[in-house]
């Protein structure tokens, strides 16, 4: 247990460690999860303090790898002011900006978007836990309140729906939650186009960061979020800019 992480209405934030399980993300490894106490009551500014920390949300629970001999997830943030779009970007954006209509949504439940979600699963992780999810799992990971401000983008091509981006809103920046789209539309790169709208919405709102959440540079899946730049990795105990190729080291290992 550590109290070290926050304050909730002015009081430390409990800190349970889970004991070794299977990774989810890279084979032939145990992993360890540091998980927020479930009880706490949590806002978006307590929620800032905790991303600012290499936190994360799923759902009601707020998490963060604490792995015994491993350090390879990375929380990921883009500093939007900087942020200047590469060729490939711009070309994205000239593809969809013009014909994709953003619609700002409350989360709420919308059998449109749960179904959506589904496609999404079976076509981009058939053999993961999620791609059985139930309508009330899906509620529970991305719809139900937790405490902060959720917002979903929603993103309609000549009315079709192409794809959803489940977006936190703090003090201190956006966060991206999760993106699913239509996997019949994946030539237009509808991922890359959330994250560029998402960066566009928190300068609109003058906000510094959008959170990209983890980056294992082993899992090719993630390779997406290193292509912004500037991007800066949490460290373990700050925040610095990621160059392309640089290794990321922990202050705080031996």
């Amino acid at each position: 247990m550590n109290r070290n992480a926050g304050t909730a209405q002015g009081r430390p934030i409990a800190l349970y460690l889970t004991g070794e399980h299977e990774c989810s993300y890279l084979p032939d490894r145990s992993a360890r999860t540091l998980f927020v106490d479930p009880l706490a009551q949590i806002n978006a500014a307590t929620y800032q303090c905790l991303l600012e920390q290499g936190f994360r949300r799923s759902g009601s629970h707020i998490y963060r790898p604490a792995c015994r001999h491993c350090r390879a997830c990375i929380s990921l943030r883009i500093p939007v002011h900087a942020f200047a779009a590469d060729r490939s970007q711009r070309r994205n954006l000239r593809a969809n900006a013009a014909e994709v209509r953003v619609q700002d949504r409350r989360p709420t439940f919308d059998p449109e978007h749960f179904d959506l979600y589904r496609r999404y699963l079976l076509a981009r992780h058939p053999d993961g836990a999620m791609a059985e999810g139930t309508a009330d799992n899906y509620r529970d990971f991305l719809i139900d309140p937790w405490g902060g401000e959720t917002r979903l983008l929603e993103f309609r091509l000549n009315g079709h729906l192409m794809a959803v981006a489940v977006t936190d809103l703090t003090p201190g920046g956006l966060s991206a939650v999760y993106t699913f789209f239509d996997p019949a539309l994946s030539a237009r790169s509808p991922g890359t186009f959330a994250i560029l709208c998402q960066i566009e919405a928190a300068r609109a709102l003058g906000l510094p960061y959008l959170y990209l959440g983890y980056w294992i540079e082993e899992c090719r899946k993630m390779n997406y979020k290193t292509r912004f730049r500037p991007v800066e990795a949490w460290n373990g105990q700050c925040w610095a800019t990621l160059d392309p190729g640089q290794a990321i080291s922990d202050p705080t290992s031996p």
